[in-house]
C-alpha cells in the first residue's frame, strides 16, 4: 500500500544510518478496499494460505486494460496483480521444486510501450517523461537486458505496456511477476499519480517494472516503509536474498513497499547491485 503524508528522512555517514525525522502515515492512497466490494472465495483464500501470502491486504479486484476491458485479479501486497487461475500452477510448482524466484530470460531486448490512447488510459505528458526516465534507469545498468521504448496504441506484441488506470484514484501502481521467462506485461499507474511530480512518477514506474522483472519489495519482511510490522511471505514465488545486498532494510531502495511524495526516482546502490547479479 502507498501512503500520503509519509516522510522519512535519513542521515548516513559511512555505515552509520541515523533517523533524523519521521512522520507516520495518516491516509492510505491506493487502498483497493476503497474501490472494491467483492467476496473472496474460500478457495482463493486457501490458495493464499498454501502459498504463505499475507492475507491482510489481499483483495479480489478488477484489472483494467488500456482498451477499457477488465479481468479479475488478486491484488497482493498493494501492487502485485496475479491471475487467480495461476495459483493452481503456482501450487503445483511449489510442491515440486524449491526454486521460487521467477526471472526474465537474460540477454534480450525488452520492448516497452507507453500507451497513448483515449478513455483516460493514455499516459499524461508527465507520465511519459517519467517513463522515459525510468527506462533510462534500466538501460544505464550494465546488465544483459536492453529496453526499447516506444509510445502508441499498438501494444499487442510488446513485452511491457505502461498505462494509466483512470478507475483507481489512489496513488501508486501495480504489476506482477515474470512468467515463462517473460516479464509481466501490464504496468499500470493509478490516476492519483496525476497529483505527484515527475520524479515520483518515475519512482513508481521504476518500482513496478522492477516487479515485472522479478524483484520483491526490499522490506517485504516488515513493510516498515509503510509504518507497518508485517511479513508479506514467500508469495509463492520466493523471497530469495540477492548476494551482495543487505538482509535488513535499505532505506535508499526504489523497491521499498511504500513511497513518499519527494522521491527522486533513482535506483539505490543496492538496487543496482541486485539487478546486476540477477541479469
Amino acid at each position: 500500500m502507498k501512503f500520503i503524508n509519509f516522510l522519512m528522512i535519513f542521515c548516513a555517514a559511512g555505515l552509520l544510518l541515523t533517523s533524523c525525522a519521521k512522520e507516520m502515515p495518516e491516509e492510505k492512497l491506493d487502498d483497493p478496499a476503497e474501490t472494491l466490494e467483492v467476496f473472496i472465495s474460500d478457495e482463493t483464500i486457501a490458495f493464499h494460505e498454501d502459498l504463505s501470502f499475507n492475507l491482510d491486504d489481499a483483495v479480489l479486484t478488477d484489472m483494467y486494460f488500456p482498451d477499457g476491458t477488465s479481468e479479475e485479479r488478486m491484488l497482493l501486497e498493494g501492487d502485485l496483480m496475479v491471475e487467480v487461475q495461476k495459483y493452481k500452477k503456482m501450487l503445483e510448482d511449489h510442491e515440486k521444486q524449491y526454486r521460487t524466484w521467477n526471472l526474465v530470460n537474460n540477454n534480450q531486448t525488452i520492448d516497452v510501450i507507453g500507451y497513448t490512447g483515449g478513455g483516460g488510459y493514455g499516459l499524461t505528458s508527465k507520465m511519459r517523461t517519467a517513463l522515459s526516465w525510468a527506462v533510462n534507469n534500466y538501460n544505464a545498468l550494465p546488465i544483459g537486458l536492453n529496453f526499447s521504448l516506444t509510445y502508441g496504441t499498438n501494444y499487442g506484441s510488446k513485452d511491457i505496456v505502461v498505462y494509466r488506470n483512470p478507475n483507481n484514484s489512489g496513488a501508486g501502481g501495480s504489476a506482477g511477476f515474470p512468467s515463462g521467462g517473460r516479464p509481466y506485461k501490464w504496468v499500470q499507474l493509478y490516476a492519483g499519480m496525476d497529483n505527484y511530480n515527475t520524479n515520483t512518477n518515475e519512482h513508481v514506474i521504476t518500482h513496478e517494472i522492477g516487479h515485472a522483472l522479478g524483484m520483491r519489495h526490499t522490506d517485504y519482511f516488515s513493510r516498515a516503509s509503510c509504518g507497518q510490522n508485517s511479513n508479506e511471505g514467500s508469495a509463492g514465488v520466493g523471497a530469495v536474498h540477492v548476494p551482495g545486498t543487505p538482509t535488513g532494510i535499505d532505506w535508499n531502495s526504489v523497491m521499498l513497499a511504500c513511497f513518499s511524495s519527494n522521491e527522486d526516482g533513482e535506483f539505490g546502490y543496492y538496487d543496482r547491485v541486485a539487478l546486476q547479479y540477477m541479469y
